[in-house]
């Protein structure tokens, strides 16, 4: 995502790309939030067959289902702690890319190799930092009152206390090894892929560095991650969403879907995740690709004054 600046041109300070990149993501996790709920329902679907639950059908039917019969607030159930999740995690994964990516390339010119690198660093420490949000988001997206008449949890701070409470502090930080794995796959080909496609579209010539090479190279980057990221991801909602004692660890997660299920299982949500992934990314690279260039322009005059 290092743009190639004119002479004399001073490129975004690591502050700028962080605050752009944070803002940008929770523009677009608002506006996409309810494909990402639905995403949810239809990933655990499945897992425990005696439930009174909605049968889920596609994106646009599990919405639907969703809206009619728990009211359409119930698809931004836990955004609260999604946006608490895209201030610690993707201001942090993507805003700190370009600087951990020029430290591994030392001096030189970035290559697949060191963008790699720069995308496991990032993805792997922003997943430490925010999987407590993780975990309170996807409980809260799952819960369903027509589970029962009392809902494991009545709002995102109640959520934070109780597992803290019930499960220990180590509960909040359930499920990081598949979140882990999931993220440093989601780091590694969003960002690199994305990276790559606007390299190759603005030194070719075919597209100028604005809005439609940024929205070209986003598309191509949430259909990549959303392909490669899909068994993770999926395996990663089952054991956060779990009650404890459910699954022994995540290898008998795993092993618990494929054996109940099959591997479609792994694959369930697909078209959400996508259509969640890839205008997910659409409008935070737009975002964060405007922003950056805002607050560049709002730091000239002062940068010339001195």
């Amino acid at each position: 995502m290092v743009n190639p600046t004119a002479s004399g041109e001073v490129p975004p300070s690591m502050a700028i790309k962080i605050v752009s990149a944070g803002v940008g993501a929770c523009v677009a996790d608002v506006i996409t939030f309810p494909l990402d709920t639905a995403k949810v329902r239809l990933q655990i679907q499945g897992e425990s067959p005696a439930s009174g639950a909605p049968k889920y059908k596609g994106v646009l039917g599990t919405i639907s289902t969703l809206a009619k019969t728990e009211g359409p607030v119930k698809l931004y159930s836990g955004l609260p702690a999604g946006l608490q999740r895209q201030i610690s995690f993707a201001s942090l994964r993507i805003g700190l890319y370009d600087t951990v990516g020029e430290f591994y390339a030392a001096g030189k010119e970035p290559t697949l190799g060191s963008r790699m690198l720069a995308g496991l660093s990032t993805g792997g420490v922003a997943v430490f930092i925010g999987q407590p949000t993780e975990v309170v988001k996807v409980r809260l997206q799952a819960q369903s009152h027509l589970h029962g008449p009392k809902p494991r949890y009545t709002g995102t701070y109640n959520a934070y206390r109780i597992i803290a409470t019930t499960e220990g502090l180590t509960g909040l930080w359930k499920g990081t090894t598949p979140n882990l794995a999931r993220n440093v796959v989601i780091n590694c080909t969003e960002l690199v892929t994305y990276d790559l496609m606007k390299e190759t579209l603005v030194k070719n010539k075919i597209l100028a560095d604005d809005l439609p090479c940024h929205f070209v190279s986003a598309v191509i980057a949430g259909f990549c991650t959303t392909l490669l990221s899909s068994p993770m991801d999926v395996v990663k909602t089952r054991f956060v969403n779990s009650t404890p004692g459910q699954y022994t660890s995540v290898p008998n997660c795993v092993m618990t879907m494929f054996t109940k299920e099959g591997p479609s299982a792994f694959f369930k949500g697909l078209v959400p995740s996508f259509l969640r992934l890839g205008s997910w990314n659409v409008i935070m690279f737009v975002c964060f690709e405007r922003l950056k260039k805002e607050l560049m322009k709002s730091r000239q005059p002062a940068d010339y004054a001195t």
